[in-house]
């Protein structure tokens, strides 16, 4: 098996320089970069001074309706080969969730699938 660790926690936000700067503020995180993604949507990385990876992924413009308890949208893993790991996992019956990989505008490459109480789970493949 090729998945080598969690890559990021994603959250859903309302506001995006809120969140920054409380996840930077109260929890010492740095912004490790932003990007732009398809439909609207914000994407902010941030971890741990010298940790090196990302650990937070923020996401503005996904849906608006949090709940007061806010929203984890997904946890994602860190695979080496994506098109392995896809056919490993189909092979064990998941369900994905997007009909194909998405390619970010960095290089990275991800495609989502249900775990085994609905949970979103990531295969991610980091930009080379």
């Amino acid at each position: 098996m090729a998945v080598r660790k969690l890559e990021h926690v994603s959250v859903m936000v309302k506001d995006m320089a809120r969140s920054i700067e409380f996840y930077r503020t109260v929890l010492g995180m740095e912004l490790l970069g932003t990007l732009d993604h398809q439909n609207g949507i914000k994407l902010a990385f941030l971890g741990f001074p010298g940790a090196g990876e990302t650990l937070l992924e923020l996401v503005e413009g996904y849906n608006d309706s949090l709940p007061a308890e806010g929203k984890v949208h997904h946890l994602a893993f860190t695979v080496d080969d994506i098109d392995a790991e896809i056919a490993r996992i189909a092979g064990l019956g998941v369900t994905f969730i997007d009909p194909d990989i998405t390619t970010l505008p960095n290089g990275a490459k991800y495609r989502f699938f249900y775990g085994p109480d609905g949970e979103w789970l990531e295969l991610f493949q980091p930009a080379e």
